[in-house]
């Protein structure tokens, strides 16, 4: 059985708390990969109900679909683990949940489920604020436990890096 996923670095949410709290913003997720551990280091921080609304863990394709609109078509051509996924899905939980802003993480966490296109650690973050949205692809290494930290750490550094 896996371990329990450590928590990242609460200064890192600390400091995703304070530019939403001063730029008057909410916040929600939309999870694969990471299955609620973004979440999980947001809602660590004292006062987090302020501006954190939610998330959607959409570990599911079928999911990714339902809930937060991704066209089958961009699934069937991409893949779940794509630019193109993962900014509609960021688009999509921001839409459903109504917030100012919103990160979406989907990605191969290993230790199975890699290709030679899309190896173990291929993650995709992207972040959406209904005027823009912006993805970057990560090659994160280390076991499933390394990489699904380093995931949740690329999301909330994003925010920093692109929203300050």
């Amino acid at each position: 059985m896996e371990p329990v996923l450590p928590c990242v670095d609460s200064a890192l949410a600390g400091d995703v708390a304070e530019l939403l709290l001063a730029r008057r913003w909410t916040l929600c997720v939309a999870e694969s990969c990471t299955g609620g551990g973004i979440g999980y280091a947001l809602t660590g921080q004292p006062g987090s109900s302020q501006w954190f609304s939610g998330g959607v863990i959409c570990y599911d394709d079928d999911v990714k679909r339902r809930l937060l609109g991704v066209p089958e078509r961009l699934l069937r051509k991409y893949g779940a683990v794509s630019e193109q996924v993962t900014i509609t899905m960021a688009q999509g939980v921001r839409k459903l949940l109504y917030t100012d802003l919103s990160v979406a993480v989907s990605g191969v966490a290993g230790p199975a489920g890699g290709s030679v296109q899309k190896p173990v650690g291929t993650v995709w973050i992207a972040w959406s604020t209904g005027q823009e949205s912006a993805a970057r692809h990560f090659h994160f290494t280390g076991d499933r436990a390394q990489i699904r930290i380093q995931s949740i750490a690329g999301a909330l550094q994003g925010i920093l890096t692109l929203f300050v």
